[in-house]
């Protein structure tokens, strides 16, 4: 046998096993637009470039090699933590912490208020960096059902903690706050600064659009017990147990739906949420230019067109390989599996234990601020649980990566609206403290016209700065409507 068939064999070999090298990148697991499924093309492109001579696919950055028992595992342990605080610089915040709990006892409800909204931001992140890290030591299922459950973990420890207190407002405020913040604020923000370094950028139309309807059904699921409570179908002494019950069976079906979803995205149709392909993107940038050239009166010729589409296309396909090595660099985990539980394990109380603080100070920090319970859950805690959605999103849209970008703010949104809304539901059903669907006429509607704007933006497959500021402004309206709202 030749030595080159022997490459072909061992790079086919490669492929086809689920080795770190071939799992998706720790970015893409951020989201679940883009994590489910593994990128067939980009394995291609790696067989290519070997099979030209190029030599396989090299690993950058430390690896992990875990030591077995006693102090070796603690060190271990304290390095990858270190790894991971190095490389977020978010997580400076984490020294607000101590003062935030210190702030329970000593301090006005404001200051706890305050220091346990910033100390959360950092904690949100090393959540996602320690699920991450559990992801990637686990196999592609698992790490997508991790990353599903996980990835609004801050928004589901405050709600069920507001719930048990007795605090409905709050968590129905909170939740669709989150909702608001993500697929307007942050996708607005991705939108603007990505169109501040690109003219039209562009992302795979039929995964935004299958999340976008996703939406919609979830609006169907809240607008319907509104709708059901005003037009007076029974008795006003039997409203209530009719559109408790609603809710809680409405809520079951929307779980299940969320189960069908994960399924499409992880077998059947995988594909609809990989990256645009670079020579389709490539085509649609030399039709931009080419729309830019008639606009200034130019009239190349054929020749000059076919060519500036051919160097375009080039571009497109260097650009994609620089993506994929970048993205390689990051993919040897730097936890063990025991050392990202415990990770795990410590933020999430340290998470619970901000959040106690937090809802138990929102009564007296209404009074003292002048502002509702609802603006405080619908504004204010939706802005700290999705810094780190928000910062991801605009970073990766800034490097034109906008089905990355559209998958952090849309795949928060549905993971919110389709699995952590009737989780809660189902969760007050069981403890005795009901929630419902029912929300008020007015944050109804909002709900509604935001999701018929981020449909009406993302139809076209394509975004620009312009389309950024319309969500963007829309956000601030809806912000200014709830500041007087009582």
């Amino acid at each position: 046998m030749s030595a080159e068939a022997t490459d072909t064999k061992d790079i086919e070999l490669e492929v086809k096993t689920d080795s770190p090298s071939s799992a998706p990148s720790r970015l893409d697991r951020r989201n679940p637009m883009s994590y489910f499924g593994i990128s067939l093309r980009r394995k291609m492109q790696a067989v290519g470039k070997s099979l030209q001579g190029k030599g396989k696919k090299k690993h950058h950055g430390p690896v992990f090699v875990p030591r077995n028992t006693g102090l070796g595992s603690i060190v271990d342990f304290g390095i990858g933590v270190k790894m991971l605080f190095v490389g977020n610089p978010i997580t400076i915040l984490c020294l607000v912490i101590p003062f935030a709990i210190a702030s329970n006892f000593a301090w006005p409800p404001e200051a706890t208020f305050v220091l346990c909204m910033l100390g959360i931001i950092p904690l949100a992140k090393l959540l996602g960096e320690s699920t991450e890290e559990l992801a990637l030591r686990t196999n592609q299922t698992i790490g997508g059902l991790l990353n599903a459950t996980f990835g609004n973990a801050v928004e589901l420890i405050v709600s069920i903690i507001a719930l048990k207190n007795g605090l409905p407002r709050v968590v129905q405020a909170s939740l669709l706050g989150s909702i608001l913040s993500n697929i307007l604020l942050v996708l607005g923000m991705a939108f603007f600064c990505g169109g501040m370094f690109h003219k039209a950028q562009f992302f795979n139309q039929t995964g935004a659009q299958t999340s976008a309807s996703l939406l919609l059904l979830a609006v169907m699921a809240i607008l319907f017990p509104a709708a059901f409570t005003l037009s007076g179908a029974v008795g006003p002494d039997k409203i209530d147990h009719a559109v408790l019950r609603i809710s809680e069976i409405t809520a079951i079906v929307i779980l299940l739906i969320y189960i069908s979803y994960l399924i499409f995205q992880l077998k059947t149709h995988s594909h609809l949420f990989e990256d645009i392909p670079p020579d389709v993107k490539a085509e649609k940038e030399a039709a931009e230019k080419a729309l830019e050239a008639a606009g200034k009166k130019e009239e190349p010729s054929a020749e000059k067109a076919e060519v500036e589409k051919e160097e375009v296309k080039e571009e497109g396909k260097k650009e994609v390989e620089e993506e994929g090595e970048e993205e390689e660099e990051e993919e040897n985990p730097r936890l063990s599996l025991w050392g990202a539980l415990v990770l795990l394990s410590i933020v999430t109380v340290i998470v619970a234990v901000l959040a106690e603080f937090l809802v138990d100070s929102i009564d007296k920090v209404t009074k003292a601020w002048g502002v509702s319970e609802t603006f405080v859950g619908l504004i204010l805690l939706p802005i700290v649980g999705n810094a780190a959605e928000h910062v991801t999103a605009v970073s990766v849209a800034m490097k034109n990566k906008m089905d990355l970008s559209i998958g952090v703010a849309l795949g928060s949104s549905i993971q919110i609206a389709l699995l952590v809304v009737p989780l809660l539901v189902i969760l007050g059903w069981i403890i005795s403290k009901p929630l419902t669907l029912y929300f008020q006429g007015f944050e109804t509607v909002v709900l509604f016209m935001s999701v018929i704007i981020v449909n009406a933006v993302i139809s076209d497959g394509e975004s620009n700065w312009l389309e950024g500021a319309l969500l963007c402004a829309s956000y601030f309206i809806i912000a200014v409507c709830f500041f007087f709202h009582e």
